[in-house]
């Protein structure tokens, strides 16, 4: 691609496989300047796609404090930045607070989205989250922990939509996120408890509701695991109208004529 401009790239990493990142990531990778990576979240791997004079960062152990001020120096010495985030950008990634200093101290900035793990879950285990006829919802959320969930966001009220609920950051707090869920959904529903997506230690069970806790303490699942909670997961047999003969829409109408 074009030389980048002096900017901040806000990059999507996706849930770890290199393969998993969009075409635009990887372009704007092999060009910056300056990566700063979210080291214990985002494989190392994909800094094999760098240019070899890249500067790299890691900030496992930093604070915003101490990252914004690294990223505006660069920007302003007329260099090409990325901040490397996990996953996607626009669900728990901390990208709000760095956007709005970025504006403030006139830094231009570019969001480039990635691939979830909530999508990378759903690939791996072949199924799609939005099955006619049995449920067409999928909830992405969180359980309260050291971030407070707001009160109309608790998992109990979430949980009695039934929906396909993907459950993020909630491997601490197993036991009370299996308690609250079992309050709408039957103890059978099955349960993806998904480790590590993307990784080469990757690790995905399925098991009914009312055994995740267990499941979850019998693994040592601490961190970097997500719960896809869903009546899709089972065997069901169901066909979109979509492609079904006796449907028709602008493309192919009634009959087979032309509109």
């Amino acid at each position: 691609m074009k030389s980048l401009k002096s900017s901040v790239y806000i990059v999507g990493a996706g849930p770890g496989n290199p393969d998993l990142l969009t075409v635009r990531a990887q372009k704007i990778l092999e060009s910056a300047d300056v990566i700063l990576f979210a080291d214990s979240l985002v494989p190392a791997e994909i800094l094999d796609l760098c240019k070899s004079d890249a500067e790299i960062i890691r900030t496992a152990n930093k604070t915003l404090e101490d990252i914004l001020p690294i990223m505006i120096k660069e920007v302003r010495s007329h260099k090409s930045v990325v901040r490397l985030h996990s996953g996607d950008p626009s669900l728990y990634s901390a990208i709000h607070e760095q956007m709005q200093l970025l504006a403030e101290a006139d830094i231009p900035f570019e969001v480039v989205p990635g691939i979830s793990a909530f999508q990378a879950a759903a690939a791996n285990l072949k199924v799609e989250l939005t099955v006619p006829g049995l449920v067409q919802t999928i909830i992405l959320t969180r359980i309260s922990g050291r971030t407070q969930v707001p009160a109309r966001e608790e998992l109990t009220s979430l949980a009695a939509h039934q929906a396909s609920l993907c459950l993020y950051l909630a491997a601490r707090h197993v036991e009370n996120a299996q308690t609250q869920l079992l309050e709408h959904y039957p103890p059978d529903t099955p349960v993806a408890i998904c480790y590590r997506l993307g990784w080469h230690d990757e690790k995905t069970f399925i098991v009914p509701l009312n055994q995740m806790a267990d499941c979850t303490h019998q693994e040592k699942l601490i961190r970097t695991t997500l719960y896809v909670i869903s009546p899709a997961l089972r065997e069901v047999k169901a066909r979109s109208r979509l492609y079904h003969p006796e449907h028709s829409h602008l493309f192919r109408p009634r009959g087979g004529g032309e509109e």
